[in-house]
């Protein structure tokens, strides 16, 4: 008769153990998320369960209202080594593993949620009944829930790389300007989350990383930073570049250009010793003027680099003249213009022939005025006046004449772009 019983709560035991499988298995197939999970587990096997990262952080937990408690054990658990090895041989093995009652700490099963060749969870379940009745079938049912968790977690992994990539399909097509229909780029802009109503300016921003392998995991680290300053900013990742469509309702308040700073500035503190380059596009009022926006950051990013200034971030609408003087595709050439203009007088290392070009540009500056100039400068106007005298004695130039003026001017607008502040000054 006691074999007979035995018999009879083994084979409900069995039965309850198919039935709950056929649950947890049933989720797969539906809109459930591992919370789902972690309660029909925790009303099967009448314990609280955890569904918790590789820190063992707490993502799901059941009872609901256990998520605080379930931490308190873990805590209790990680006090003792044997939880940091457990948790090391249910990775390594990809199997469930029993951590028995340690002092008060409650016994615990841990099982890994694989998915694909990574585990980033784990399902955790803690029984506090005072006793190892069922044990084994918890055992069992909590690898299975495990198995299912792994689904779940890599259905939402596909769905959000699926997503991610149409978001970047999208963003693509907004900044090459492909879309030939402005109410098909008004859709594509409005799933983004672009605003018509409000102004937008986009930024090119480009990092240098001695790292190649850690490309990826840097740029995705600069979206994420550039998110959390403006979360209803739109971004993609493209290379070694994030692309940026950041809302600017107060163009006085310039918030674009106050994020690019603000990237430059965080770059360092990145892997592999990141420096970022940003450039500004202008603002645009309309969908279809993202791609005009772009193309403006993409051409002041180059004129930017093109200058030896990177790790900075310029504006396209505040380069002046330069915008014009860069597209000459050789530097060389306009290098030969400043020599034609100004003769051997920019050659480096030539005496106080620099500070004679310095003063000459602070001079067009201060519009012509030796006095303004000399108060710019720190020295007398007479100063001021002689190095003007002396520049047009050593280059032939007459600063009186608008064609010369006009030639000197240019001439320092392209010192300045091509080599820099230090030789322009």
């Amino acid at each position: 008769m006691t074999d007979s019983g035995e018999l009879r709560r083994e084979n409900h035991a069995l039965r309850g153990l198919v039935s709950a499988y056929r649950h947890v298995s049933s989720l797969a197939v539906q809109d459930a998320g591992m919370e789902t999970v972690a309660e029909v587990i925790a009303e099967r096997v009448d314990a609280n369960v955890a569904v918790v990262d590789e820190k063992l952080s707490v993502l799901a937990a059941a009872p609901a209202d256990g998520a605080a408690w379930v931490a308190g054990v873990i805590g209790d658990h990680s006090a003792h080594p044997r939880l940091t090895q457990v948790v090391g041989v249910a990775a390594r093995t990809r199997r469930a593993v029993r951590l028995p009652r340690v002092s008060d700490a409650a016994p615990l099963i841990v099982a890994p949620i694989v998915v694909g060749d990574d585990v980033p969870a784990y399902l955790l379940t803690l029984h506090d009944g005072g006793d190892d009745a069922g044990e084994d079938l918890r055992l069992l049912l909590t690898e299975h829930a495990a198995t299912i968790c792994g689904v779940i977690l890599g259905r939402e992994r596909v769905v959000a790389a699926a997503a991610t990539q149409v978001r970047n399909d999208l963003m693509e097509g907004l900044l090459s300007g492909n879309g030939s229909d402005p109410e098909e780029v008004q859709r594509w802009a409005r799933h983004l989350g672009y605003h018509e109503d409000t102004p937008h300016r986009v930024l090119s921003i480009v990092l240098d990383i001695d790292d190649n392998e850690l490309t990826g995991r840097i740029c995705v680290a600069m979206e994420r930073f550039v998110t959390t300053r403006v979360p209803e900013a739109i971004t993609a990742v493209r290379g070694r570049e994030v692309a940026v469509v950041v809302p600017e309702p107060d163009p006085a308040v310039r918030r674009a250009e106050q994020l690019a700073h603000t990237c430059v500035e965080h770059a360092p503190h990145l892997l592999g010793n990141a420096v970022a380059t940003v450039g500004i596009g202008d603002a645009c009022h309309s969908a279809t003027g993202i791609a005009r926006s772009y193309d403006g950051a993409r051409r002041a990013l180059d004129i930017t680099q093109r200058m030896g200034r990177t790790g900075t971030a310029v504006a396209f609408e505040d380069l002046g003249i330069h915008r014009l003087l860069l597209e000459v595709a050789d530097p060389a050439e306009l290098r030969d213009f400043v020599r034609e203009v100004f003769g051997d007088l920019d050659t480096p290392g030539r005496g106080n022939m620099a500070e004679y070009l310095a003063t000459l540009s602070c001079y067009f500056r201060a519009n012509n005025s030796p006095q303004r100039a000399s108060q710019i400068l720190h020295v007398h106007p007479n100063t001021v006046s002689y190095r003007i005298h002396r520049v047009q004695e050593m280059t032939g130039l007459d600063l009186g004449s608008y064609r010369d003026r006009l030639l000197a001017q240019v001439a320092l607008e392209i010192l300045d772009a091509v080599a820099g502040p230090a030789e322009a000054s």
